[in-house]
């Protein structure tokens, strides 16, 4: 997974700052490693030298292998709680996309209205039970 990680004017783009970043990203969205591309963080100072509530923004966009990228925004007082505030809102929004994609994968077979099994998923159950009558012998 690639880390970009990219601030406006009014934030010092400072190496080390880019390598905090970097690594508290990587370290909480690492079970995602295999599962993303990249991930770019926009840090922002909306109100500039200026001080004001809430006023420094990270917005995260992850980029999923074969799906369309997704991206969050936490706006706070300090540019660390906002950084924390969209690795945590991004890991939630990263762990929704992909639970979605292993339930669909693990969907039992279903039954239809008589209680049947469709004939295209029995006709695999009666394939497997004739490998497991021939295993057994």
């Amino acid at each position: 997974m690639q880390i970009q990680v990219h601030s406006d004017n009014h934030i010092e783009g400072s190496a080390r700052l880019v390598e905090w970043v970097s690594d508290s990203v990587a370290s909480k969205l690492a079970r995602f490693d295999d599962e993303l591309t990249r991930i770019v963080v926009h840090l922002h100072d909306d109100n500039g030298a200026k001080a004001g509530a809430q006023d420094k923004r990270c917005q995260i966009e992850a980029r999923p292998k074969g799906l369309q990228p997704l991206s969050v925004t936490h706006k706070s007082e300090t540019l660390e709680q906002a950084i924390d505030g969209a690795i945590e809102k991004m890991h939630h929004a990263l762990d929704h996309q992909f639970g979605k994609m292993r339930s669909k994968r693990a969907t039992p077979l279903q039954a239809d209205e008589t209680g049947d099994i469709p004939a295209r998923d029995a006709l695999l159950e009666e394939d497997f039970l004739a490998e497991e009558r021939l295993r057994a012998l």
